[in-house]
């Protein structure tokens, strides 16, 4: 198609291009460029565009192209935000695989990728940046007005913006004012994670000679304490390299303002350093330690076998020195001048993993999680497209970087259930979706876990994947010992002390008489999950799902975990009237509180989704746990996960029936991962752990393994179970949520969505069934399933026959109201 440039007196093509915008639709969108803006037109740049009648929005440029839609006139592109493109060409590529795999809207990819800065849509509310010193002076005329605006009303939408300038789009305006740090978006305020920082003291290096050192004596002559602190100085200074102020006072016998007196003659200089909040033993060295004859056979099959199939499972139990391998493997990255991807699963429980890499590798290390503001995140993306960035440290959305010369991904602790996505779409798991990432950069990876999951051991069992080993823990330290008792023998007994067997007790007693401590698990929060009428048996349950409420005693009501919904507690039954409530279970709340009745000195903190919600309130307990202020950590299994401290001894497991007993296929394998990982935080340095693991069931084969530590035995068994009952990873699976506010017409329409999948993929269609919680929201769920077999069928065809399937289902006007939700590869 050609257009007449009047300006310039010649006649140009003009360009269409396909954009993806970040919307639940299932197409990419065709657009016209203005003749001016032809130049300024490349694949992953944004432009901003006018979808629907009003809503206007960030798109990325997918596709150029000089053909125009034939179903549509395209509308003009409105601006283009960038010099040069944000996204590239490997994250187009796997943006679309995982659209095709995880059968989803390339738009809602696009939606999880992006930071919300660098998708800016109409209602995008805007507020000004509280903690930046702003000089209106270098902002221009309308700059200024929107700043104006931001100091009078907090808050303002996009549109509020476009609506005080009169212009239709404000987006190159506000890209100017967000990289000049004056804006933030608001939806993206979160609390920036702070790493601990401690305050070292440094004389001041004009008094390093010594006739300057005999003329500072002379000074403080007249002030004795402030030189007694100066002799503790240089006294602490032959004994260590660095002095922390805390240190100083201690050993000088001073207080903190006869210090502050010499700091403001600034005879001493004060240094705020980043350090660690974890300690874990296998990482102390890591700016010159050398591999054990373990490690270095480890390092050497690692490197052979990525070679040769370019996906390796590193299988080492906890404490072994894994870390230590992944560190070589990025110094080869390094000197190949290619960039690293190390996955962690949660980055505030592993800040320890970030800091001493941060020192081994200092400024080529750039971390990424949702932790960090939205100013932040947009930081990390622009350093790692310009390669600033050789090595990232991120939780699963590190995936979305824009890397370009990857060389290396690390997946720790593979087998974590949190590098699955769950809601919204896309449902990914980061682990499948780092594999593809790599293969698209022609990348290695090394997946590393002390308990894998059934998926990556199989995969390496049939030469998928390399396999190495990795056994005995770093620096010889034992395993811990684990002992099993049973509830119900104590019960018989009547040795049970609330939800405590005697032994538990007696291990407890023990530790805290050697000033030792000790982390107890038990994988349910609230004080109490159930309340029951006893005299008609009523439950209070949640007004929007079906499901029982759990009392939590710390805010004395009844709370729903689903949806957020809480009552008062109920004193009498609402359906019979008696007075006659129990409490049915107990979750960590319960189990602090009863402690503490038995323990009356002892130091307790809980460690829950409930305890770590405020500000700061997780790192301030690691910091409390680990400077020994806390005598007892009770938590779920966030204490399962990277918490390594040296002077926990004692494990105990308070109920290990509630996750064996659960009913999911994998749950035998969560109950191994779950409580080996637990067992692994006790005893990691010179002293030997006791894990007691308490159970009515003490003969349950998992238990048994765990003790054996016995991955193998247990992968075997579990094995034979999934080939039998075709599940992961012998089979795949793809589970449909069908949703619908009336419950009568959910269970029409997911039948005959049933029967319709049915007549495509015969038996491999099981459901519908109404899952476990029946009811989230409002909304009545049906789930079906299909378990399609990993050889001689083509999943990928199944996928496009399923979508097709759903798409016309879905447009069908009797099934109006009702959502389906699609979850490939649930986990």
């Amino acid at each position: 198609m050609l257009e007449f440039n009047e300006t310039e007196g010649i006649v140009r093509k003009t360009i269409f291009i396909e954009v993806i915008l970040p919307l639940a639709i299932s197409k990419t969108y065709t657009y016209r460029v203005p003749l001016e803006m032809t130049a300024d037109i490349a694949i992953g740049k944004r432009v901003v565009v006018q979808f629907g009648r009003s809503r206007i929005y960030t798109a990325i440029i997918c596709l150029i192209s000089e053909t125009p839609p034939a179903l549509y006139e395209a509308k003009y592109i409105i601006d283009v935000l960038d010099a040069e493109p944000i996204v590239n060409e490997f994250q187009l590529k796997l943006w679309q695989w995982m659209s095709d795999y995880y059968i989803c809207h390339l738009g809602e990819v696009m939606q999880a990728a992006l930071p919300s800065a660098l998708k800016l849509a109409s209602e995008t509310r805007i507020v000004l940046n509280s903690s930046e010193d702003i000089d209106k002076t270098l902002l221009s005329d309308k700059e200024f007005l929107i700043v104006d605006a931001l100091e009078l009303h907090p808050e303002l939408s996009v549109s509020d913006i476009s609506k005080l300038l009169g212009q239709k789009t404000v987006f190159p305006l506000l890209r100017g004012l967000f990289e000049k740090n004056v804006i933030i978006i608001s939806e993206e305020i979160t609390e920036k994670f702070k790493p601990r920082k401690k305050a070292f003291i440094v004389l001041n290096p004009q008094y390093n000679e010594t006739e300057n050192r005999k003329a500072l004596f002379e000074v403080l002559e007249r002030a004795p304490k402030q030189l007694e602190v100066l002799l503790a100085y240089f006294k602490l200074e032959k004994q260590q390299t660095e002095i922390a102020k805390s240190d100083l006072i201690e050993v000088s016998g001073s207080s903190a303002a006869i210090l502050k007196a010499l700091l403001d003659k600034e005879i001493f200089i004060q240094e705020d350093k980043v350090i660690s909040r974890l300690s874990f033993g296998e990482l102390e060295e890591l700016h010159d330690f050398q591999l054990n004859d373990a490690q270095v056979i480890a390092l050497q099959e690692t490197q052979e076998q990525l070679d040769e199939k370019g996906v390796v499972l590193l299988y080492g139990e906890t404490s072994s020195g894994k870390t230590q391998i992944y560190i070589r493997l990025i110094e080869q990255m390094l000197l190949q001048e290619k960039q690293t991807l190390y996955l962690l699963p949660e980055i505030a429980l592993t800040t320890q993993v970030i800091e001493r890499l941060k020192e081994h590798f200092g400024g080529q290390i750039g971390v990424y999680h949702s932790k960090f503001n939205d100013n932040e995140r947009a930081e990390v993306w622009q350093k790692v497209l310009k390669g600033e960035y050789k090595m990232v440290l991120g939780a699963r959305s590190s995936i979305f970087l824009p890397f370009m010369n990857l060389g290396l991904v690390i997946v720790d602790e593979e087998h974590e259930s949190s590098y699955k996505q769950y809601d919204p779409a896309p449902r990914y798991h980061a682990r499948d979706t780092a594999i593809y990432l790599a293969h698209l950069h022609k990348a290695q990876i090394v997946l590393g876990s002390a308990t894998p999951s059934l998926e990556s051991f199989y995969n390496a069992k049939i030469k998928k994947y390399g396999l190495v080993t990795l056994k005995g823990r770093f620096g010889g330290v034992k395993s811990p010992l684990i002992e099993v008792v049973s509830i119900a023998e104590e019960t018989k007994r009547k040795t049970m002390q609330s939800h405590f067997t005697s032994v538990l007790l007696n291990e407890i007693k023990a530790a805290l008489s050697r000033k030792e401590q000790v982390i107890l698990f038990q994988n349910r929060r609230g004080y109490t999950p159930v309340l029951l009428c006893t005299t008609c048996g009523y439950t209070p349950k949640c007004v929007n799902c079906d499901v029982s409420l759990t009392f939590h005693k710390s805010s004395a009501k009844l709370h729903c975990h689903y949806c957020g919904y809480k009552q008062d507690i109920v004193s009498a039954c609402p359906a019979c009237g008696s007075t006659r409530i129990e409490q049915k279970g107990f979750g960590t709340e319960k189990i602090e509180d009863e402690l503490q009745r038995i323990f009356e000195d002892a130091r307790i903190a809980r460690m829950d989704l409930d305890s770590t919600r405020t500000r700061n309130s997780f790192q301030v307990l690691l910091n409390d746990f680990e400077e020994g202020k806390i005598d007892i950590l009770v938590g779920t299994q966030m204490v399962a996960k990277g918490l390594d401290f040296g002077n926990v001894t004692t494990i105990g497991i308070i109920s290990a029936d509630s996750m064996l007993n659960y009913p999911d296929f994998r749950a035998f394998e969560r109950s191994y991962q779950m409580l080996a990982q637990v067992s692994g935080r006790a005893g990691r340095r010179a002293k030997q752990g006791k894990v007691i693991i308490q159970a009515y069931d003490t003969t349950h084969r998992i238990i048994s393994q765990v003790i054996r530590n016995d991955y193998e035995e247990m992968f075997d068994t579990e094995i034979l179970e999934r080939r039998n009952f075709h599940y992961p990873p012998l089979y795949r699976l793809i589970q449909i949520d069908v949703k619908h506010k009336d419950l009568s017409k959910l269970v029409i329409i997911a039948s005959s969505l049933a029967k319709i999948l049915r007549s495509q993929f015969g038996d491999r269609v099981l459901g519908p069934e109404a899952p476990m919680i029946s009811r989230i929201r409002n909304y009545y769920i049906q789930t079906i399933l299909l378990k399609v077999e990993r050889e001689g069928v083509s999943v990928q065809k199944i996928k496009e026959v399923l979508q097709q399937i759903l798409i016309n289902f879905d447009g069908l006007p009797a099934n109006k109201g009702v959502y389906m939700h699609i979850d490939v590869d649930p986990y």
